[in-house]
């Protein structure tokens, strides 16, 4: 917990996030740019003093408070990767959730850490362009034209052939253009394979390497290439009138670790179900990941239709898919955070919010995963009140600022990393027992 304390003033030194929740969206939208509004939460002010003792009060619990990691020994498997020598390939850690992950702070906390500890792999899998205007990737920049549509968000069920992110870009016109910048020794294009599918050009800094043509039996199709050394600009370009659907980019290194922020505003657990399960499995054992992390909760603890039954039902479905798709992955599941609504006033807690994280703890500890008490690592029930008076809330009391999510991406993986020392301790007196 001593790393920890030391850079928790660098919590506080990045600019507030405007958080982005799941709005109305026009069903007619083509621009991917354009397919949820930003919400912009109330503006709260504290006095500096009130700000300087919340933030001290939660600096302090966050570097002595015990941690809330529980059924550690999921994540074995995962440990058993991360200490093999480097040179063995990349290893991939993928985190799907709601808005709080999509914003990519906290989950780009995460990236940043591993990656100084076992080596920089590369930003890994990352949806194609900008898909949904909260859509955000600190370590990789994409962009599209205006003619495409995006599939997967909240309220958008469609067909579920949307590849590892939930998300898929589409057109049917000729000239359409995605493209990305990235610094990565492998680049893989990851798509669509359909009948009747289009062609596409793939070029690379403007020059044009070769054609894809996605005509064919429903599948994942995946087209990879090899750069010389340095940043490039990668960029499909339509051919045709025909479908073209788009999936994703993997940029990644030979060597490292991987940290893929899979998250959608407003997504509950259950938007996996209704993903195409053989093209999810195609996309997953390409990746092989050997952690995946589940953080959802907000949503679900606001719906009027939430019932305990049907969401361990939910949940352990979920979790059953994913071990037949990654087989080798440990899970780790992350509850949601404290959350707050304001009626008239007075604030209440989410009406199904602490039966969510009973649930899910119970699921998990069930299902051989591990699971983070992110509410109780926060303070407890009302602990999001000091967070926002501390600057590291946002006014809608559900979403943190960036520094919140970083500091929340710093506790969580030091637990991840204090658990891991215990295992390599273990270990090495297996070793010296025999």
């Amino acid at each position: 917990m001593r790393k920890l304390a030391y850079i928790l003033p660098l919590m506080l030194s990045a600019a507030p996030l405007s958080a982005v929740t799941k709005n109305s969206v026009k069903k007619k939208a083509t621009h991917a740019k354009h397919a949820t509004r930003r919400y912009r939460p109330p503006q709260v002010h504290f006095s500096p003093i009130a700000q300087r003792m919340a933030f001290e009060a939660i600096s302090e619990r966050a570097v002595h408070q015990a941690g809330t990691l529980e059924g550690a020994a999921g994540l074995v498997p995962f440990f058993e990767q991360i200490s093999h020598p480097q040179g063995t390939g990349s290893l991939h850690i993928l985190q799907y959730g709601d808005s709080h992950t999509a914003s990519d702070d906290w989950a780009g906390m995460m990236r940043e850490a591993f990656q100084q500890k076992f080596g920089a792999g590369g930003s890994g899998f990352a949806l194609a362009g900008h898909p949904f205007l909260g859509y955000r990737r600190f370590d990789i920049r994409g962009s599209n034209s205006r003619g495409w549509y995006t599939d997967g968000l909240a309220g958008r069920k469609g067909d579920g052939s949307y590849g590892l992110g939930g998300v898929s870009l589409t057109t049917q016109s000729s000239g359409e253009t995605v493209s990305v910048s990235t610094n990565c020794e492998q680049i893989e294009l990851h798509y669509l394979q359909q009948p009747d599918g289009g062609p596409f050009e793939f070029a690379v800094d403007g020059v044009a390497v070769d054609t894809i043509d996605s005509d064919g039996p429903l599948a994942p199709g995946i087209f990879r290439f090899s750069p010389t050394p340095g940043a490039h600009e990668y960029t499909v370009r339509t051919l045709k009138k025909a479908p073209v659907r788009l999936l994703g980019w993997v940029a990644q290194n030979q060597s490292g670790i991987t940290y893929e922020t899979l998250g959608i505003n407003g997504a509950q657990v259950g938007m996996l179900l209704d993903w195409n399960q053989s093209i999810l499995a195609g996309e997953m054992a390409d990746r092989e990941p050997a952690l995946i992390v589940l953080a959802y909760g907000t949503n679900e603890a606001l719906s009027p239709k939430w019932t305990a039954e049907e969401y361990s039902a939910t949940f352990t479905e979920v979790i059953r898919r994913l071990r037949a798709a990654a087989p080798l992955a440990s899970i780790l599941i992350a509850g949601p955070p404290d959350c707050e609504k304001n009626l008239r006033g007075r604030h209440y807690p989410f009406p199904h919010l602490e039966e969510v994280i009973q649930v899910q703890r119970r699921v998990a500890l069930e299902n051989g995963c591990a699971f983070w008490d992110w509410r109780t690592r926060m303070g407890g029930p009302g602990s999001v009140r000091q967070w926002v008076q501390a600057g590291l809330g946002q006014g809608d009391f559900v979403h943190l600022t960036g520094a919140g999510y970083r500091l929340v991406g710093s506790m969580l993986f030091a637990e991840l990393m204090a658990q891991y020392n215990r295992f390599l301790t273990v270990r090495a007196e297996g070793a010296n027992g025999q």
